[in-house]
């Protein structure tokens, strides 16, 4: 195993990692979006919909219970809200991380929210509650979730079984499980990728939001990330059924499905 959790370079210990990943993303909240999208060609927001469009079947259903996880700025929640019906059970946006939490519920907030400007038109319009708090620890009840997904912060956490267990916790029996991660491809494409990752993208985030550490940390991290292979074993360990991953864009990201057991499972 590469990895068993976020590393930022100087910290002792996963409370300390924690501290400084929350910080790191907090200090480039503003610009965040902006960097996302320059720094991946405007691929990231296929990656959301093929996420969301995934697990359309139980985002189709209005009692459905869904969660964000480390929702961020809240562009994976905003995919998975689409596919609501009207009238659907809000959904929950979790971060830990309060100026991007912030930003995000700009995007997610309540319709009357959203649609100041036209309230009539907005009533119905599924939203998400923005909830600040650790991916680790959540403020939820057992077997309270019918799905869970995640989209570029599982890489992030302190511990990634904790993380694991911890979502397995707040599943239902039969709820779903989507983990939307980077990876690194192999091959001539896996080199040029790396030099990009590596060099490129440092200076261009570096450039736009004038901070060096946090596009350093990015290639690093995804770089002692659990390849597939190992993320599924995880997966199976932490309880989950039916775990795969499917890579998008020639495996530059992939995500990664898993259940927690019916009981009923042969």
């Amino acid at each position: 195993m590469s990895a068993t959790g976020a590393k930022p370079a100087g910290v002792a210990d996963e409370a300390a990692a924690a501290q400084a990943v929350r910080q790191m993303f907090d200090s480039i909240a503003s610009r965040y979006d902006l960097l996302n999208h320059v720094l991946s060609a405007n691929v990231d927001r296929l990656w959301w919909w093929r996420a969301a469009r995934r697990f359309r079947a139980v985002l189709a259903r209005p009692e459905a219970a869904v969660l964000d996880v480390c929702c961020g700025t809240g562009d994976m929640t905003v995919a998975l809200l689409k596919r609501r019906p009207a009238h659907a059970r809000p959904a929950l946006a979790v971060d830990f991380a309060r100026q991007m939490l912030s930003r995000g519920a700009r995007k997610f907030g309540s319709p009357a929210f959203r649609f100041s400007f036209d309230r009539k038109s907005s009533r119905g319009l599924p939203y998400a509650v923005p909830i600040e708090a650790d991916a680790l620890h959540l403020p939820l009840g057992s077997a309270s979730l019918d799905l869970v997904v995640t989209a570029f912060g599982f890489r992030n956490l302190a511990n990634y079984e904790a993380g694991l267990r911890e979502f397995h916790r707040v599943l239902r029996p039969g709820g779903q499980l989507g983990i939307l991660e980077f990876s690194e491809p192999g091959g001539f494409l896996g080199k040029a990728y790396a030099l990009y990752f590596r060099r490129v993208l440092p200076a261009i985030g570096r450039a736009i939001c004038g901070k060096d550490g946090p596009y350093h940390y990015l290639p690093a991290s995804v770089g002692r990330f659990p390849r597939p292979p190992e993320l599924l074993a995880l997966m199976r360990s932490a309880g989950y059924v039916q775990c795969s991953w499917r890579p998008y864009t020639f495996g530059i990201a992939g995500l990664y499905t898993g259940a927690r057991p019916t009981g009923n499972e042969k």
